[in-house]
């Protein structure tokens, strides 16, 4: 079975107590490649690496059974800095 965005949004938003994710399918619909935007209050006082590890740690599953995933890590504060909502 594979990775659907909507399935991968859901994951993350619970396990990494997000309050905004946008989810791409890069793959054109296969499942394989995803960018994620992950807005979560547990990146705070983390740096980029450290954001990283842990959204792939939570994911670790989902992550090895796909081709491509590339992450963007904000704070909620560092979001609304950025002009998000």
């Amino acid at each position: 079975m594979s990775l659907t965005a909507d399935t991968l949004k859901s994951l993350i938003e619970d396990k990494l107590e997000a309050t905004l994710v946008q989810v791409e399918d890069m793959s054109g619909g296969c499942g394989q490649a995803f960018a994620v935007i992950i807005v979560s209050p547990l990146f705070v006082g983390k740096n980029k690496l450290a954001r990283h590890r842990l959204v792939n740690s939570a994911l670790k599953e989902e992550i090895a059974s796909i081709h491509a995933f590339t992450q963007k890590g904000f704070t909620p504060e560092e979001w609304k800095a950025q002009g998000g909502n």
